[in-house]
């Protein structure tokens, strides 16, 4: 089945509204301060003088495309300000903005609560830790390419298996038991996984390690945990192995899916394909972690859900306390920006994510006020 992605039922109306509204100002612009500005982009504050200056990110490439969508929509009502952001992988992102080599870092798993007590960050004040902001939500899609078959489904543990290794051809019985009248050819499996620190692969080894555990004996990790199946670079890799690879299978941001056959799963017979619905839903539903700071955002996943099951949620990673102001204020309009009505909306029509539920994108904007 041909993957297609569909944001909830009032996206159009809200993406009417925003285009509308994009014409009115009331997105974070050059005369809106972000520190008034609600999700929504309202505000009652004087106009000030235009923002200029740039600023940098480094992150996951599963935030690329919307990364690419909400760098122009903001540029275009600030066009004194530049926005570049390179789409290195989740891991990369965390360690450019420990080193001081980004203002700001894109990543598919939050900072740890230990990775913030060791670390101190290069771009924030002394005595300030990072906080992590989600702003992307989407699930994860499994992608193959087997000719003659378009429709798939998969059980958790044969999953695990296939990406384990344990199951190395397409008509394994495994396989065959959830797909009833499916013509499975004779022909290799070439499972493909990120080669780099990912948190798509984290999010991905979460699902396995919980739905799976007989089988996928390895703990959730952003690397590969097993010598088996191959690697590939960033999601592109991913999505160029697969796409060259007659018989493989491999995992993606769902934006990236498009051109692709896309498998369904579930359990107990009940097959789910990914749907931004269902993956909006688990968020919503799913508690911010225990012992975590004011203002940091790491979302606890529920795993058992009804309906797809594998999610990522991507956080825009900030200081609390910016040592340069001017950083923090450039920092504070562009992530308003992003968790706004016009930015989320602009996203899942360009990238089919999951805008943000309205409490939810309430109380991100309250965590983006509060950076200084």
């Amino acid at each position: 089945m041909k993957i297609r992605l569909t944001a909830a039922l009032g996206l159009s109306a809200a993406l009417m509204l925003s285009a509308c509204a994009a014409n009115e100002s009331t997105a974070p612009t050059a005369d809106t301060p972000a520190a008034t500005t609600s999700a929504a982009g309202a505000s009652d504050a004087p106009a000030q003088e235009p923002i200029s200056g740039t600023i940098s990110g480094i992150g996951a490439s599963a935030q690329e495309v919307a990364q690419q969508t909400w760098i122009a929509g903001f540029q275009t009502a600030n066009e004194a300000v530049t926005v570049n952001y390179a789409a290195e992988g989740s891991g990369a992102g965390r360690e450019a903005f420990i080193g001081g080599g980004a203002d700001f870092a894109g990543s598919d798993r939050a900072f740890k609560i230990d990775e913030l007590e060791e670390n101190s960050f290069g771009k924030c004040a002394a005595d300030s830790k990072a906080i992590n902001l989600p702003v992307y939500i989407s699930p994860i899609a499994v992608i193959f390419n087997v000719e003659g078959v378009e429709e798939l489904n998969l059980d958790a543990a044969t999953l695990a298996g296939i990406f384990k290794g344990d199951i190395t051809n397409w008509n394994d019985q495994a396989i065959a038991a959830t797909n009833e009248g499916v013509t499975l050819p004779d022909l290799t499996i070439t499972a493909v996984h990120r080669s780099d620190t990912s948190g798509t692969t984290e999010n991905f080894t979460d699902y396995l390690a919980s739905a799976a555990p007989d089988v996928w004996d390895a703990e959730k990790s952003g690397d590969w945990p097993y010598q088996t199946g191959e690697g590939a670079g960033q999601t592109q890799g991913v999505v160029a192995a697969v796409s060259g690879g007659v018989g493989a299978i491999g995992y993606v941001d769902a934006s990236q899916a498009e051109q692709f056959s896309v498998a369904k799963l579930g359990k107990d017979g009940s097959f789910h394909g990914p749907t931004t619905e269902s993956a909006a839903a688990i968020v919503e539903n799913s508690p911010v972690e225990e012992g975590r700071a004011d203002n940091d955002m790491a979302i606890a996943l529920d795993r058992e859900a009804e309906g797809y099951p594998i999610v990522l949620v991507s956080y825009l990673i900030t200081c609390q306390d910016y040592e340069d102001d001017a950083v923090a204020d450039l920092v504070k309009s562009y992530a308003s920006y992003i968790v706004s009505d016009e930015g989320q909306s602009a996203a899942a029509e360009r990238a089919g994510s999951a805008p943000l539920s309205a409490s939810l994108s309430e109380t991100v904007q309250a965590a983006i006020d509060s950076i200084q």
